[in-house]
């Protein structure tokens, strides 16, 4: 048994399918269900028993202690926080909340938890913690990859947040002995994400005919990770990483926002031509760039590749595709998780070019 934080959204839905499409070990997954938690993400599993949903906050001390004391969960992996950016700009009170404190308080439950296991389950226990590369920074054009060694210099609210609370999961291992691992990911894409990141918006929105919003010049540079490629990356870490150590996870795919943006228009151009004849290109429209934007993210994942044998498997030209070709076979997907709210936020964030 393995319990899952988050695991109704976007990563975490695909690595609770992920893992019980490839074992028979039994998950127990909490998520609050915040606006981009999603039951329908996990409808595969309805029935399932293998799959125990519970709607729950890993800030709720009380539910988490009785969850493991009911459970006895092997390890815990931590998906639960919030990750958009663009959100935390403007308002970062959810993202301390959840990241910090409800980090905090699912360490010290599970630091409890697991001071009272039996020596052999004590010794085999882990806590994974899921995070991001953007708590090292900005690169500039030509600076090496992000290593696991890299100073930390987060600049949102957000990776703010997610460096904070790294920094405890360290500190609970060199305080406490929790045997913890820490996972640091690029950009990740593909089924089952919330249309507000980029990849999702601009298909969304060029299958609606709306603009695509791209920030500035659209020469941030990112590196792009498809989603079950990081599935196997945590559970390989899961499975054979070195206690107390960090991960960096990548694709090997640095693009520009707008070169991800052009690929994406001519995918489209090929799959699901305008009616009109013209290419997607037509709908980009350039909006003034967001506060405190970071320039250029790159992974070196070299490190995981040595020790545990882990290398993505799909290409950004594979990954891509299947990413557009899911989109336009679940637009009632789509439609449901579009709420009045998203709508709000989306002309908030980007203006009539968002619309």
């Amino acid at each position: 048994m393995i319990l899952v934080t988050g695991g109704a959204g976007f990563i975490g839905s695909n690595f609770v399918l992920d893992w019980l499409a490839g074992s028979g070990e039994p998950v127990v997954n909490v998520d609050k269900l915040t606006y981009a938690g999603n039951r329908a993400n996990l409808a595969a599993l309805e029935g399932d028993a293998r799959h125990r949903f519970v709607q729950g906050d890993i800030g709720d001390r009380a539910l988490m202690d009785s969850l493991l004391a009911e459970h006895r969960p092997r390890a815990i992996v931590n998906f639960a926080a919030e990750s958009h950016v663009d959100r935390s700009i403007h308002g970062a009170e959810d993202f301390i909340a959840t990241n910090i404190v409800g980090t905090f308080r699912l360490l010290e439950a599970a630091r409890g938890y697991w001071a009272g296991l039996p020596a052999d389950e004590k010794a085999a226990f882990r806590f994974l913690h899921v995070s991001t590369d953007e708590v090292y920074g900005t690169l500039s054009p030509d600076a090496p990859a992000f290593t696991e060694e890299h100073v930390y210099e987060p600049n949102s609210p957000y990776s703010a947040s997610k460096a904070a609370s790294d920094h405890l999961v360290r500190a609970w291992h060199h305080t406490h002995g929790l045997p913890v691992l820490t996972t640091n990911c690029s950009n990740n894409y593909g089924p089952d994400h919330f249309p507000e990141k980029l990849i999702p918006l601009m298909i969304v929105n060029a299958l609606a005919g709306k603009p695509l919003p791209v920030y500035g010049d659209g020469q941030q540079v990112r590196d792009w990770l498809y989603v079950t490629d990081h599935c196997s990356a945590i559970r390989r870490v899961l499975q054979a990483g070195r206690v107390g150590q960090t991960y960096n996870v990548g694709g090997w795919n640095e693009k520009t926002n707008l070169a991800i943006v052009h690929t994406i228009c001519d995918l489209l151009d090929e799959l699901q031509p305008r009616a009109d004849g013209q290419s997607y290109r037509a709908q980009i429209a350039h909006v003034t760039d967001r506060p405190g934007h970071d320039r250029r993210y790159a992974i070196d994942a070299r490190k995981i590749e040595r020790e545990l044998g882990w290398r993505p498997a799909e290409t950004f030209e594979s990954g891509i595709r299947k990413t557009v070709a899911w989109y336009m076979a679940n637009a009632d997907w789509v439609r449901d998780v579009q709420s009045g709210a998203y709508c709000d936020w989306v002309a908030t964030q980007y203006g009539a070019a968002g619309a």
